[in-house]
């Protein structure tokens, strides 16, 4: 049988990568925007071109077999230089192509980041943009290879060992409350500790028991346990909820100033800030990253500081 072209090699390389990574023949098909039949096609093709067994297959399972975690170690490498080789002699490193997916927090991606992401797409035509809008919990990103993501806003530190982490900016946040709740006070509290008694609205992603403060010019800082009558994932909805009267709260800062110089919210204790939030902007290692990626990361390091 015709073995295949050194080009088709490659195609059929990546596939057999992307069944491994994605972790099913269906799952690539996915992601690749093809057919379960093709990508098993190429598999089987790969290994006649090789004359080896990479995967042993099952109804309910899928594992390498040793030449299979060779020849995976090995495909990755040279995918990797490939394409970076193709990007050298094309000269495509400044122009960008292609689908991009991007998981971004739902608040920043609905308001903050959509006029950045705007440019971008405007300056470069062939670029397509998958905008997922998806509040993680603390501390997790997305499982990048099996989702198909390129990289991931996140509010929150990023530990994940696997994956680079760009430190975009941070978040002030500060304490919030509708006017109505302190109707028939005598005052409006003016020290952390009076926010005690207030009813509370948590943010399950940041606070739920607990919110701490931090006094701006003396660095005090004054720990405030909280039961909360309402608790959300989503800031907008903590907002509204303020804005109604529900219960005091803290977000992050850029959220609430209308509502705060309409008079609709009272910043409370303003000597006093919540911890900051930090914004990462992550993605997997690689020795190739493409120009999409790329100048997105760039575009996003700059509207942060802006926004």
């Amino acid at each position: 049988m015709e073995k295949p072209a050194p080009a088709d090699r490659i195609e059929l390389m990546q596939t057999f990568v992307r069944i491994v990574e994605a972790g099913s023949l269906s799952a690539a098909a996915t992601q690749m925007g093809t057919t379960q039949p093709t990508v098993s096609r190429r598999l089987q093709a790969l290994e006649r071109s090789l004359g080896v067994r990479l995967l042993q297959r099952s109804t309910h399972a899928m594992k390498l077999t040793e030449d299979g975690e060779r020849c995976f170690d090995r495909a990755k490498e040279l995918i990797q230089s490939w394409g970076a080789f193709e990007a050298e002699l094309r000269g495509v490193g400044d122009q960008p192509e292609g689908r991009l997916r991007v998981v971004a927090p739902h608040a920043f991606g609905q308001q903050l980041l959509v006029g950045p992401l705007a440019e971008y797409l405007q300056r470069h035509p062939q670029v397509t943009v998958e905008w997922l809008l998806h509040d993680s919990p603390h501390d997790q990103t997305p499982d990048f290879i099996a989702e198909g993501v390129d990289c991931a806003i996140r509010v929150g530190e990023v530990t994940d060992p696997a994956v680079v982490a760009i430190r975009l900016s941070e978040v002030p946040r500060i304490a919030i409350a509708a006017p109505s709740l302190f109707e028939g006070a005598a005052a409006v509290p003016t020290h952390p500790r009076e926010l005690e008694a207030l009813p509370w609205l948590a943010a399950r992603n940041f606070y739920r028991t607990e919110v701490v403060l931090t006094h701006e010019a003396t660095g005090e800082v004054c720990r405030v346990p909280i039961r909360p009558r309402m608790t959300t994932d989503s800031l907008y909805a903590l907002r509204s909820a303020a804005v109604l009267g529900l219960g005091a709260g803290v977000s992050s800062t850029w959220m609430l100033t209308e509502e705060i110089a309409a008079g609709r919210l009272l910043h409370l204790v303003p000597q006093w800030r919540g911890t900051p939030a930090p914004v990462y902007l992550a993605y997997p290692y690689a020795r190739f990253y493409p120009a999409k990626l790329r100048l997105f990361v760039e575009a996003m390091r700059t509207a942060f500081p802006a926004a």
